[in-house]
């Protein structure tokens, strides 16, 4: 038995102690305690992405703005990239893929929150941190109150504020939050005087943020502090390992700081700041949780869905009250005007970047691909939006018996997140390239304060398999139905059929049981398993998770509860939004976007469906065709599109083979540096793909490659490049009828690169073996 006592709730939290303050006007005022935020007088649990508009074209922000917020991410965070909108002085630009303020108005449009990161340096992987060459060529000493380094930062932040101008709170705009700099951790002064010069510039929000990993110093009560923790980390020695600054992330702990995040770029030893100064006055708010990770040269992650997935739920467990990734959608380098805007050793950076990819393995990818870590934050993101209210105020508690450091592989990982009376309870059973072992006879004992017998759950022990992460309630309020336990995740809520419908994920490994208080029901029904009263509580057992698996609970105030429990891979098909006229459930292996009145399918496979709940009642109509649905369990379901067909060939022709693989170069730091861009002129295997006249816009090319480094190019123009890791290389936005060449050189065997294991023999070969059309498609939605 896994045994955790629950504290006496702590006093309440700090309130007002901050000098923040919305605007006046705002009907839905965000203000900020010691341990959460609330918004309208209500705790609020935001979920921010960052996705950064000059690295993506604008005619396509709109679309994926709604995919993010299909995805459960109720705030964008971006970069405002110096560089990209100043790289030749006096010219700043906010044409185009640059123009701020429509990412801003259509973040408005859509619902979204905006929260500008306005640096001035911001890192990013961008050349200079995004500083302009012209700057850093100035007699001044950047990142400090030196005045020949302030007087530019403070046209720049006029620029800014004047493309910001009236998208402020007080003027009903969506700007929530502004972040100053970005990883300064030495500087508190200097921090404050940006923060000072945003504000006489005109910017205004009711948060201003910054970084707080590495042991900060911030200007007292100034900046609310944000955290982070990354899956993997480029920035680490390529013969370092799985780094412990990564590892500790899959444990529940209470520490907020990294000092790994941006170690290259400064001292590792933690100094100077108190961390807990800062968590007695401000709650635990993140802003870059590992959405993916960037490859550099020398180094190369590969991620799994489940090395993010478990990597956000373990933080709501740690006690997060704000989930914010980077990045949650990828994108691409711009190409200068003077140079390339990439981190390099050229620019005395650590790592080697490539020069145009910033896909980051993202949940939304470069291209706007559909990743499956979408669908595994999505499903923790729908928990949020129904009961972060609920988990904000509540305290993370340990149990006793927790692991013995971080190499604890055997000790099982959990937390409860608890008002004193109900809560959450969260398990965590996965981390990456170290298989955590299944814990076989599991069951939990939760001891609130004040009750005689502790809360004990499930009824029978279970085997927590290997890989499993999950989150429990715990006497969770139904529409007047007390649930005392699930062991299943509660996803959300939807009222169908004049009744409240709770939806829950079944755990892979795990037979759902939902024990219900027998004083607040009257009568409960299953489509199958059976259901018995136990020491006051109505158990029901031998559940099979499906569309069909609803429990009807009558309640005894006469209200009537429905608790779904879907298997697994379907619930990470579970969308929420609101559609024809309603809120409803869509379920679908593919892509959903809500936009007014239509439905937006985004799909590579020739065919598609999507499932309903509560089923419209008017006929739906597809591409101007009206479909039936059919039942699905307590969903209707309707399929669109038409047999055969699928990925389509895509022929390509050797032109060359590979010669040796260039000698290794090491750079900054001793780090292996990109090969030089001679060889792919002389060494590089080369291959052609030609594009097809009529291929459908937003088509993917996928490759199936091997070697070092691959560069694609139409003409003489550059349009994509990749650091060989295993994965897939996708190319989009290609030209209908050009030819495309396909440079790869392959990796020498001495160089100082990390590759995963799997692909590391590959990675000596420069070779496309196979090439593919990835054909996207869009079916719109609407009621008839």
């Amino acid at each position: 038995m896994h045994v955790l006592r629950v504290p006496t709730p702590a006093a309440p939290p700090l309130t007002g102690h901050l000098p923040f303050a919305d605007a006046p006007n705002a009907p839905d005022p965000i203000e900020v305690t010691s341990r959460w935020l609330t918004r309208g007088g209500r705790p609020w649990f935001p979920v921010s992405g960052e996705f950064h508009y000059s690295r993506y074209p604008e005619g396509e922000w709109e679309e994926e703005l709604l995919k993010m917020k299909a995805g459960g991410v109720t705030a964008v965070a971006s970069y405002v990239i110096w560089i990209h909108h100043e790289e030749i002085e006096g010219r700043v630009r906010f044409d185009g893929n640059r123009d701020l303020r429509r990412f801003a108005e259509l973040c408005a449009r859509h619902g979204l929150d905006f929260i500008p990161r306005i640096g001035p340096w911001s890192h990013a992987e961008v050349r200079g941190g995004g500083l302009p060459d012209w700057l850093l060529s100035r007699d001044c000493t950047p990142r400090t109150d030196d005045p020949a380094y302030l007087e530019p930062v403070r046209a720049w932040f006029a620029a800014i504020a004047e493309q910001l101008r009236g998208l402020d709170r007080g003027h009903g705009g969506p700007v929530i939050a502004i972040q100053i700099e970005n990883e300064l951790y030495d500087q508190p002064g200097h921090l404050l005087t940006l923060k000072r010069m945003a504000q006489e510039a005109g910017l205004g929000a009711p948060l201003w943020t910054s970084t707080a990993w590495g042991g900060v110093r911030l200007p007292p009560d100034e900046l609310l502090p944000l955290y982070g923790g990354y899956p993997e980390a480029f920035w680490t020695e390529a013969d370092g390992g799985w780094p412990d600054t990564c590892r500790k992330h899959y444990f529940f702990t209470h520490q907020r700081d990294d000092e790994g995040i941006g170690a290259d770029l400064r001292p590792t030893t933690v100094r100077g700041g108190d961390p807990d100064a800062l968590a007695d006055r401000f709650p635990w708010a993140t802003c870059e949780l590992g959405g993916g990770m960037a490859v550099a040269y020398h180094r190369r992650p590969r991620l799994s869905a489940a090395d993010i997935g478990a990597l956000g739920l373990a933080k709501i467990g740690c006690g997060s009250v704000w989930q914010g990734y980077y990045m949650f959608h990828g994108g691409t380098n711009p190409l200068g005007e003077r140079s390339t805007l990439q981190e390099s050793h050229a620019t005395a950076y650590p790592n080697d970047l490539p020069v145009l990819t910033y896909d980051f393995q993202a949940p939304l990818g470069e291209y706007g691909q559909y990743r499956p870590s979408y669908g595994e934050l999505r499903l923790q993101h729908l928990m949020l939006a129904d009961f972060g209210h609920l988990l904000a105020p509540m305290e993370s508690v340990l149990p006793e018996r927790r692991p013995d450091g971080q190499h604890d592989r055997e000790t099982l990982r959990w937390a409860v997140r608890s008002d004193g009376a109900s809560g959450f309870l969260f398990v965590n059973n996965h981390q990456p390239h170290e298989l955590l072992p299944d814990h076989p006879d599991a069951a939990f004992a939760v001891e609130f304060p004040g009750e005689a017998r502790a809360l004990t759950l499930p009824s029978s022990p279970v085997t927590v398999p290997a890989g499993a992460y999950f989150c429990w309630p715990l006497r969770l309020d139904v529409a007047g139905v007390r649930l005392e336990w699930a062991s299943a995740q509660p996803v959300c809520r939807v009222e169908s059929g004049g009744r409240t419908v709770l939806v829950l994920a079944a755990t892979d490994g795990i037979a759902p049981e939902l024990a219900l208080d027998a004083a607040t029901v009257t009568a409960v029904s299953a489509p199958t398993g059976d259901i018995a009263e136990v020491d006051g509580r109505v158990l029901v057992t031998g559940l099979r998770p499906g569309t069909d698996a609803l429990v009807e609970v009558e309640a005894v105030d006469g209200g009537r509860v429905g608790l779904l429990v879907l298997d697994a891979a379907t619930a990470r098909t579970v969308y929420r939004g609101e559609a024809w006229g309603a809120e409803r459930l869509v379920l679908c292996a593919d892509g959903v976007v809500f936009d007014g009145d239509e439905v937006r399918v985004h799909s590579t496979a020739v065919r598609s469906s999507f499932a309903v709940l509560p089923a419209p009642e008017q006929a739906l109509v597809v591409d101007g065709e009206t479909v039936a649905g059919e039942v699905d369990g307590v969903f209707a379901r309707y399929r669109v599109g038409t047999g055969g067909g699928g990925a389509l060939e895509a022929p390509v022709t050797a032109v060359r083979p590979a010669g040796p693989a260039p000698e290794p170069v090491t750079g900054v730091l001793g780090r292996a540096s990109v090969p030089a861009d001679k060889y792919f002129d002389t060494v590089a295997a080369e291959y052609l793909v030609d594009v097809p006249e009529d291929l459908p816009e937003g088509s993917l090319l996928r490759l199936r490659w091997s070697g070092d480094v691959g560069r694609a190019y139409v003409g003489d123009g550059l349009v994509a490049d990749q650091f060989f890791s295993g994965r897939v290389w996708d190319i989009g936005r290609l030209p209908a009828g050009a030819v495309l060449r396909l440079r790869v050189l392959p990796l020498h065997a001495d160089a100082a690169v990390y590759v995963p294991q799997e692909a590391r023999d590959a990675a000596r070969t420069a070779a496309v073996t196979r090439g593919e059309w990835v054909i996207s498609r869009t079916w719109s939605v609407r009621s008839g």
